[in-house]
């Protein structure tokens, strides 16, 4: 296994992106891994799709879980590839062989294949390229960021809502766009999840306006303001958490992108795990250029 997993180990530090240190950049955040229920809703054929096997009457004694994922094939595939690498291994290392953990009345036979003792996590990424002109944008974060309650998933889900109908309102100054979704299992949906919002934040030179998990951030020494609008752009992030499947479909154009952004608009409160809204630049005056972009985005598609 340790074979297989250094090729994958040497290809993401190849795409690994590098941090931007032109710009500033705001963040909206918030959300639980804990709250999960212990028994799915419904055992009769829920998370079927790009999942296989089921739990194992015998052997490593967990369910099996083959990673779903589409997008650049990037660090995000490379994460969500590794979650579920690292959850075998450290079920090989700590029971392989056993009889594998006892299933409960009632899950005999066709229904075998519906138990998820707590379910697979989809997280979504969706980053979104805009002309700089797009100094709206940066407020409507910015008033979110300072009237928001991100301590609870109502909150987060409003929050969700109104960032996804901000970048709808501004269809004609979308330039770059990247959508990618993959669904890894629950023990390491947290560190999947961390591990993408810190690859995102450290593409910003600092965090001036900040509001994550009901609390806001300090006051910074660059004070938070438009974007220099003659040229350049505004980059902004959202990674999403949920219960439930995303169902997003590759980005190559403008419809495409504003479907991507209904479909993660409209994840319900109660299957919102976790949320990131982040983006670039915040700080007065300052600017994202093409080039600066591109690099720190390299998964972006021209639309």
């Amino acid at each position: 296994m340790s074979m297989l997993v250094l090729p994958a180990l040497l290809a993401a530090l190849l795409v690994w992106p590098q941090p931007s240190q032109a710009a500033s950049g705001g963040r909206i955040g918030g959300g639980s891994f804990r709250s999960a229920p212990s028994m799915p809703r419904s055992y009769g054929g829920g998370y079927r799709g790009g999942y296989g096997g089921g739990y194992q009457r015998g052997g490593i004694g967990f369910p099996f879980i083959v990673p779903f994922f589409f997008g650049g094939g990037g660090l995000f595939g490379f994460l969500v590839l590794m979650a579920v690498v690292g959850l075998v291994l450290n079920a090989f290392r700590g029971g392989g062989g056993g009889g594998g953990q006892a299933l409960p009345a009632g899950m005999r036979g066709g229904d075998l294949d519906g138990y998820r003792p707590d379910g697979p996590v989809s997280i979504a990424q969706l980053q979104v390229g805009l002309l700089a002109s797009a100094r709206e944008l940066q407020r409507d974060l910015r008033q979110l960021a300072a009237s928001s309650d991100t301590s609870n998933s109502s909150g987060l889900q409003r929050v969700l809502q109104d960032s996804t109908l901000a970048l709808l309102r501004h269809p004609d100054l979308w330039v770059y766009a990247n959508a990618e979704v993959g669904q890894v299992p629950f023990q390491s949906a947290e560190s999947t999840f961390n591990r993408l919002s810190m690859t995102e934040r450290s593409k910003l030179s600092g965090e001036i306006t900040t509001n994550v998990s009901g609390a806001r951030g300090p006051a910074s020494t660059t004070s938070a303001g438009d974007a220099d609008a003659t040229s350049d752009y505004i980059a902004v992030t959202l990674l999403v958490a949920s219960r439930s499947r995303i169902a997003l479909k590759p980005v190559s154009g403008s419809e495409e992108l504003r479907e991507a952004l209904r479909v993660v608009g409209s994840v319900p409160s109660d299957q919102l795990l976790a949320l990131e809204v982040i983006w670039q630049p915040e700080g007065v005056g300052e600017v994202l250029s093409a080039d600066e972009l591109i690099t720190a985005y390299p998964d972006l598609k021209h639309l």
